[in-house]
């Protein structure tokens, strides 16, 4: 990909120079002054960039791919044309993050949308509200009564902190966000658009209408948290919210109240989790996922993708499907209703009179 203006010029490294970052091994010394001035994918590459294979169904692309460097393992790098150099890496895409992570490292964290810095005079900030130095508030965002914001931290335009809301230092609160009787911690970033903190849906049905039950708990956000765009997490009935440090979650999840995620969560998007869910430590969602309330994930479990998850999920286990069990016995399950569909398909023809022919609706 050619560079653009969105992102800055990226620092020019040598072949050497990215060997020594990532401990692979340039297969061929004479190469190691070659400058490496951007990063593409394998059929994109140019003769002054670096691509990387890690899977062999992507070796085809190899016949247009003029990079200067491939890092690749030692299982595919005989694969790679002579015009490409070879840098030979156990695991390619990892260190592929990590040259990309050092060249573009402003690509990491959001950054202010005005250019600004400091306290727009646009933005209405509270008087009894405590920024430290070096926080910038962009243009008609709020900061509510009571409000504390850690030093470096942005808040977005349109942005709204409400009353007594805690943000820590070195954060990002992406444009349009609001966050209500929350506590968040450093190096979070909150991408646009989310809702913390609102209401958690708590109603007493009744003969006469639907009583509304006080939400009072809070909304914890540890540190090193990401919150993708559009994303909703309620605040408690009478305990706390918590979001775990270290957890990632995607666009367009809702998390409801008293809902705890542990630690180094990954929960794409999508995700739906109902109130009073527990997810252990480094918990796996894939998208669409569905968990009915007060079910516990175990630590390191795994949720395939558009599964519904009725029952508690036992540590490092894998479930699927709907209802959710574990993947094994899903897919066999799948597999025997193939085998009885595909054999009452084949028995319905059989019992076809001689020919006959299938009617419009089969």
């Amino acid at each position: 990909m050619r560079h653009h203006r969105f992102f800055s010029e990226p620092p020019r490294l040598t072949l050497a120079d990215i060997a020594e970052m990532t401990g692979a091994v340039l297969a061929d010394s004479t190469r190691a002054l070659v400058p490496i001035t951007g990063l593409a994918v394998l059929d994109e590459a140019g003769p002054s960039q670096l691509t990387f294979l890690e899977n062999a169904k992507y070796a085809p692309k190899l016949a247009s791919c003029h990079a200067a460097a491939c890092l690749v393992s030692r299982r595919l790098e005989q694969e790679l044309p002579s015009r490409v150099a070879v840098l030979r890496v156990a695991d390619p895409y990892r260190a592929f993050v990590a040259v990309a992570r050092r060249m573009h490292a402003d690509a990491l964290k959001p950054h202010v949308q005005s250019g600004a810095e400091g306290v727009s005079p646009m933005a209405v900030v509270h008087p009894t509200a405590r920024l430290e130095e070096d926080v910038t508030v962009e243009a008609h965002a709020v900061i509510g009564p009571g409000a504390e914001i850690g030093t470096g931290t942005i808040i977005g335009p349109g942005a709204v902190i409400g009353p007594y809301v805690t943000v820590g230092r070195g954060c990002a609160i992406g444009a349009g966000t609001t966050i209500a009787c929350s506590l968040i911690g450093n190096a979070v970033i909150v991408h646009p658009g989310c809702r913390i903190g609102q209401d958690g849906y708590g109603f007493l049905p009744g003969a006469d209408g639907h009583a509304k039950v006080p939400q009072t708990g809070r909304v914890i956000i540890q540190n090193d948290v990401e919150i993708g765009a559009n994303t909703t997490i309620d605040r408690g009935a009478l305990r706390d919210t918590v979001i775990g440090e270290g957890t990632k979650i995607d666009n367009l999840v809702q998390i409801a109240h008293n809902v705890v995620v542990g630690r180094r969560c990954l929960v794409t998007s999508q995700v739906g989790i109902a109130g009073s869910v527990t997810l252990g430590e480094g918990v796996a969602l894939g998208a669409r996922v569905g968990i009915n309330n007060h079910v516990t994930i175990g630590d390191g479990a795994q949720i395939a993708a558009t599964s519904i998850v009725h029952d508690d999920v036992p540590p490092g286990a894998r479930w699927g499907g709907t209802p959710a069990k574990p993947v094994k016995l899903w897919f066999r399950e799948m597999m025997l209703l193939e085998r009885m569909a595909r054999e009452a398909a084949t028995g319905e023809a059989d019992a076809r009179p001689r020919g006959a022919h299938p009617g419009p609706e089969e």
